[in-house]
């Protein structure tokens, strides 16, 4: 069951490096955020790697850091699909995973995520993360 939004960013890509040709063509993207998750402000510093499939679909996987404000940690690793689009954007959704020892931030850890991630041509990043609770769950308390 799709839950309450967990958090939303905005920032900026930093880097671009293509890391294979083949069989496929991967390419490793960095990007910061500024980003409020579960109502705290702070900085997300993520990596993705993009594999192009075929079709000209995306399949990604990727890791980073969010710190908040007041310097309390989550890790979290994201694995998703995507899509080119004309003039050089892309949209990604998938699912999430974090690691955290903040007591602020743990309801994180017994909780997946769900994401939308986008980049426009000009390395503008936005994203959105929701809580998905596992069946027979209902966000955080037992069905």
């Amino acid at each position: 069951m799709l839950g309450p939004q967990i958090g939303e960013g905005r920032g900026k890509r930093t880097s671009r490096r293509v890391i294979a040709t083949e069989p496929e063509a991967k390419v490793e993207v960095s990007f910061e955020e500024k980003i409020t998750v579960l109502g705290f402000e702070g900085m997300s510093i993520g990596t993705y790697v993009s594999a192009v499939r075929a079709d000209g679909s995306l399949h990604g996987t990727g890791e980073g850091i969010y710190v908040t404000n007041e310097g309390d940690s989550v890790t979290w690793k994201a694995i998703g699909v995507g899509r080119l689009s004309p003039g050089g954007s892309v949209a990604y959704s998938g699912s999430l995973s974090y690691n955290t020892t903040a007591p602020r931030l743990a309801k994180l850890n017994g909780i997946s995520g769900v994401f939308q991630f986008e980049v426009d041509a000009e390395g503008n990043t936005h994203s959105r993360a929701w809580e998905l609770a596992p069946a027979g769950v209902s966000h955080g308390t037992v069905a």
